[in-house]
């Protein structure tokens, strides 16, 4: 087993990461900006490292400097977590070199992945059904424009680097394609350090439906069921739960199936996510894969029972896991909200800040992973999320009740938060029912601006 893990991450995912290698009995690093100083995985982890500047490029992304601070510190491996790097074949690459472990797949395998168009075929190959689209990426507007009109629009212009819900522009005519596929390829561009574009069909009022898969990397896989992620707001999820509650089982075992056949196929190891989309006549297309810890996964923990970062921790230290033996059972029903530093009624406006004062929830069933603490200063320079507060009940109505009451439980003060925004969404009679897809949140607020009373 590992003697010391670099968490290249920061706020809630590398204080979790930390309490997975507590439990594990090995000494966790963290390194962080100046700005992170004071944040508290920082102040849980046996050692630390400032690496920088505020900015990611001078800090979080600075591939030398968080190599030299774990060659420093000593640490054996490094955990990516989620967002900065966790995705980069370029960093795994690197840390291999350097004979650091990176926990996570191969930086060959992740490279493929990451390439939306490499990933589309490398799927099809193992006979997953995939979305209309182009192979690779597209040449020019003149062939977009060809593949367009072939594919049939409404079609979806997505970054083959992409991720995050940035660099996809959602195209219903020609007139609009030249200028949408400019404004995708630069935001690509920026985000990503990738230009690259390649198009799709648009499926209209799809389900977005994930599945964890864990991998040894040598072509075994298993499932860990599936999470349902359509309740999004400009491509980016709010609101996870599982099982899904609009699928039912002859469509969840085809699902899954796909699911571990892609994963054998590529020969994935680690953990990963698999996922899908699933329309109104219940087709389903495979949609990418993530190559990392996703933020839902608690989702899947509370249902299985599993501690999936320990498992991923356990694999890349000494090439088993438990959990590859069987698929464990999924018990009863777990939903996640996210709380984010933003104010709804300003557009979503990230709102930075200091923390006055912080109450979490708790009681049965209740999970909170967080990193603030009264006093924290949530940084303008990082993503807004505060918290995740995850639920779990032995149906999908204790599961939402038991969400319900956290949120109202919950005191955050100080910083707008997204809290009254999903109370908004549990409440409405379409979630409780279940019936909802990806558009629900702009067909919610579309409603409400119109002055429907049951929005």
């Amino acid at each position: 087993m590992y003697r010391k893990i670099l968490i290249a991450a920061r706020g809630e995912i590398a204080l979790r990461v930390i309490r997975a290698c507590r439990e594990l009995g090995i000494r966790a690093v963290a390194v962080h900006s100046r700005a992170d100083s004071e944040s508290l995985h920082v102040k849980l982890a046996d050692e630390d490292v400032c690496i920088g500047d505020a900015q990611p490029a001078e800090s979080y992304l600075n591939i030398p400097r968080i190599i030299a601070a774990a060659e420093i510190t000593g640490a054996d491996a490094i955990h990516p977590g989620y967002g900065f790097l966790a995705e980069s074949a370029t960093f795994a690459e690197v840390c291999r070199s350097c004979n650091i472990d990176f926990i996570g797949p191969s930086s060959e395998l992740m490279e493929r992945m990451g390439d939306k168009a490499a990933a589309r075929t490398l799927m099809k190959d193992a006979g997953l059904p995939i979305i209309p689209g182009s192979e690779g990426a597209v040449a020019d507007e003149r062939q977009a424009v060809e593949l367009a009109g072939t594919i049939g629009y409404p079609v979806m212009i997505k970054a083959v680097a992409g991720g995050g819900g940035r660099g996809i522009r959602i195209v219903r005519s020609e007139e609009e394609l030249s200028s949408l596929l400019h404004a995708a390829g630069k935001e690509a561009e920026v985000s990503f350090g990738d230009a690259g574009l390649y198009l799709e069909k648009y499926l209209e009022h799809p389900r977005h439906i994930e599945v964890q898969i864990f991998g040894d990397g040598g072509g075994r896989a298993v499932h860990l069921w599936e999470r349902e992620c359509s309740i999004q707001r400009r491509h980016q999820k709010l609101i996870e739960e599982s099982p899904s509650p609009g699928i039912g089982a002859s469509i969840r075992e085809r699902i899954l199936e796909y699911a571990v056949r892609g994963a054998e196929h590529a020969r994935y190891g680690s953990l990963g996510t698999v996922e899908f989309l699933v329309d109104a006549r219940d087709d389903i297309y495979f949609l990418e894969m993530n190559t990392r810890v996703q933020v839902e996964h608690p989702v899947t923990e509370m249902v299985t029972g599993c501690d999936l970062i320990k498992e991923q921790i356990r694999l890349a230290s000494t090439g088993a896991s438990p959990l590859l033996d069987r698929t464990p059972p999924s018990r009863g029903h777990a939903i996640e909200c996210r709380i984010n530093a933003e104010d709804p009624e300003r557009g979503f406006k990230p709102s930075p800040g200091k923390i006055s004062f912080y109450h979490p929830p708790g009681g049965p069933g209740v999970r909170v992973d967080s990193h603030l603490y009264a006093g924290y200063v949530v940084p303008p320079y990082y993503d807004s999320l505060l918290a995740k507060i995850i639920t779990w009940g032995e149906t999908r109505e204790e599961a939402v009740s038991r969400m319900i009451r956290s949120l109202e439980e919950c005191v955050i003060e100080g910083v707008p938060t997204t809290i009254p925004f999903h109370l908004w969404i549990l409440r409405t009679d379409a979630f409780t029912r279940g019936e909802f897809d990806t558009s629900f949140i702009d067909a919610l607020q579309s409603a409400r601006t119109q002055g429907d009373p049951t929005a």
